[in-house]
């Protein structure tokens, strides 16, 4: 690819390829789990690909945070900062769903500029950076240039679908799909394989930010539900939630989800 950020998208995928070859070594749906502080799953495999991607990416004068890491302070003096997590749908990993990944951002001063999410039980591999769009296995990809809600493929979290969270949007025009990792699910809108993924709970920036560079480099929009741009590498990196899709369904979604947020949480009236 043709890119002012070619080295960082050599490393991104030298550190897919590594992942890669950890994840051999298990088996989906015959992996034991351990459970941290919050319920949430982890495993042998979060761990052994957390230390390759570090290996592989990581350079002097870099900032770090990962969701398998202890966080360090110093990556908020970074101006250049690896946001990864691992493996994204650790519980789908470990339920045998294909529908994890690893997830790589490379952010600049806040904003989240390269990605790279692999997912090692489909074999997809999606690559790209804000100056030279996307590739989705080694193919140039765009986000989708649907026009109308009607008929689009909306993806939902799994658990929040399971939670009763997404009963608003059912009987809609739309088609919702269920699937887990949602940084599967920002890569498959940024190739154009859905039109729309977004979430109303809060995530953090090692689940997006990989994802987030991905549709936007592709074309699509990314936004806050407080509705303002993504930005990174923050001291707490809990966000309240994250809307993502095709460019020319941004007012139709937002207006679409306006209707059930309490005002206080997305601002009504027209977007900028």
């Amino acid at each position: 690819m043709n890119s002012s950020y070619s080295e960082i998208l050599q490393r991104i995928e030298a550190a897919i390829e590594a992942a890669r070859i950890v994840f051999e070594r298990f088996t989906p749906g015959q992996v034991q789990a351990e459970f941290k502080a919050g319920h949430d799953p982890v495993t042998e495999a979060d761990r052994a690909v957390d230390a390759v991607l570090r290996q592989n990416l990581l350079r002097d004068g870099e900032g770090w945070l990962s969701e398998e890491s202890v966080d360090d302070p110093s990556r908020l003096s970074k101006e250049r900062v690896w946001i990864v997590d691992p493996l994204d749908g650790t519980r789908e990993f470990v339920q045998g769903l294909p529908e994890f990944c690893v997830s790589i951002g490379y952010v600049e001063h806040g904003k989240a500029v390269a990605g790279g999410i692999y997912n090692p039980a489909t074999k997809e591999k999606f690559l790209g950076a804000l100056d030279c769009g996307v590739l989705y296995n080694g193919k140039a990809a765009q986000a989708s240039r649907r026009t109308s809600l009607a008929g689009a493929l909306i993806l939902a979290s799994r658990s929040e679908v399971k939670r009763g969270e997404w009963k608003q949007f059912e009987g809609g025009e739309f088609q919702v799909k269920a699937m887990g990792s949602v940084a599967y699910k920002l890569a498959l809108v940024s190739a154009a394989l859905a039109d729309i993924t977004f979430t109303l709970t809060p995530k953090n920036e090692w689940d997006v930010a990989a994802g987030a560079a991905l549709v936007k480099s592709s074309g699509g929009f990314v936004l806050t539900l407080e509705n303002t741009e993504l930005v990174c590498n923050k001291k707490n990196p809990l966000m309240s939630g994250l809307l993502s899709g095709a460019p020319n369904l941004r007012e139709e979604l937002l207006a679409a989800v306006d209707r059930h947020l309490e005002p206080a949480i997305l601002k009504s009236g027209r977007r900028d």
